[in-house]
């Protein structure tokens, strides 16, 4: 798929910016603080509804604004939409495709985008939060109902952990019964979630090791090997279906009860897992160097790329991938082996603070992006 048009209003530093996009590889250059890292994280916000930069919405609205709007015409072969979110400095988003109004997770699914960007070496060197969320993240892009899911097992850990902490002054029979019930709640969304995530890994498996084994290929060969491994408190080896995965839960919670009431919190289940990532068999975090750091997490988010293109590889089902200032953190030889492996893409939006940083053997249109904001201020005050 691929994007041939991107309004923005009130975003970020854009007071009004209209954008034509074409196929293929366009990049941006611009010197820091000119407003490029914001034109790409429009892209991202309409695929995932959140930005890949910031925790809450708050700051994509223009300082002095009531609410920003993205807007942009999205095409999938011979089919188009359009569609538009308003992000609400108060109240909740609106959205709307082709000018009907919908709810704004509606949208989810219309425009699918990989973003990868500076904050993504987190995947690697962050804490696991930042791993459930790149895994949450591309279950909700290949089937959106996870977002109910996650939804789901989000409002039972609120309320759970509401109870423990009530029950820690007050072991009240009525309010353990109640638990009992948002345990049964907890577990089931608890179970599809992970049964999602460790599926998941699997298909990433293979993809992650040959995208990293691409990039790196000129480390030693031993340096050149990933593995992922799903990490939790409970045991689910061997299960593949939600019930029994559920009853892990439910036990896992019963036999953690008292400790959990002492301290009001809930200490297992998804919100606490993390994905263990090794190269040459020993955990990248903490070990691996700053080079390998930012090849595993441009692997992890390439494998993602790669799963939501679809087996076939037909580029209707390609996601536009959004590299957000990639290559300045790349060497020579990397940023040639990342131009070759997204060769062929049906639309790369990339950024660059400088020309130089672009890899000799990246073909496709360059944008200076201070002149096109430039031309089009002059055109909208004539």
């Amino acid at each position: 798929m691929w994007v041939s048009r991107l309004l923005l209003r009130d975003f970020r530093s854009y007071p009004q910016l209209s954008l034509d996009l074409q196929p293929g590889v366009t990049t941006f250059v611009a010197p820091n603080g000119w407003g490029k890292t914001n034109l790409v994280e429009s892209i991202g916000y309409l695929a995932a509804l959140r930005s890949h930069r910031v925790a809450g919405d708050q700051p994509l609205v223009r300082s002095g604004a009531e609410q920003a709007t993205i807007s942009a015409l999205a095409h999938r072969g011979a089919r188009q939409v359009t569609l538009e979110v308003t992000i609400r400095s108060k109240g909740a988003n609106l959205a709307r495709i082709n000018r009907s109004p919908v709810r704004a997770r509606d949208v989810l699914g219309l425009v699918h985008a990989v973003v990868f960007a500076p904050e993504n070496l987190a995947l690697v060197k962050g804490d696991p939060a930042e791993r459930r969320q790149y895994l949450d993240d591309l279950l909700i892009a290949r089937q959106p109902r996870f977002a109910g899911v996650i939804a789901d097992h989000q409002r039972a850990l609120r309320q759970r952990n509401a109870l423990l902490k009530s029950l820690r002054s007050n072991r009240d029979p009525g309010l353990e019964a109640t638990l009992d019930i948002w345990d049964e709640a907890f577990a089931e969304a608890n179970a599809q979630l992970v049964l999602g995530r460790r599926q998941l890994l699997e298909e990433l498996r293979a993809p992650v090791t040959a995208a990293f084994a691409h990039i790196a290929s000129g480390a030693a060969e031993a340096r050149q090997q990933v593995d992922l491994d799903y990490v939790s408190r409970l045991d689910y080896r061997g299960i593949d279906d939600a019930r029994t995965a559920a009853e892990v839960v439910v036990a896992g919670l019963a036999q953690r009860r008292r400790v959990e009431i002492e301290r009001g919190l809930t200490l297992v289940g998804a919100q606490r897992d993390d994905v263990e990532l090794l190269i040459g068999g020993v955990p990248a975090k903490g070990y691996a160097s700053h080079g390998e750091s930012w090849s595993l997490a441009l692997a992890l988010q390439l494998a993602g790329w790669e799963l939501l293109s679809g087996e076939d590889g037909v580029p209707d089902d390609q996601p536009v991938l959004v590299l957000d200032d990639v290559f300045a953190e790349l060497d020579a030889d990397r940023r040639r082996r990342l131009a070759e492996r997204i060769d062929g893409a049906e639309q790369v939006l990339i950024t660059a603070a400088v020309a130089g940083d672009i890899p000799d053997n990246l073909s496709g249109r360059i944008v200076d992006l201070p002149a096109h904001v430039a031309e089009a201020g002059a055109d909208e005050q004539s």
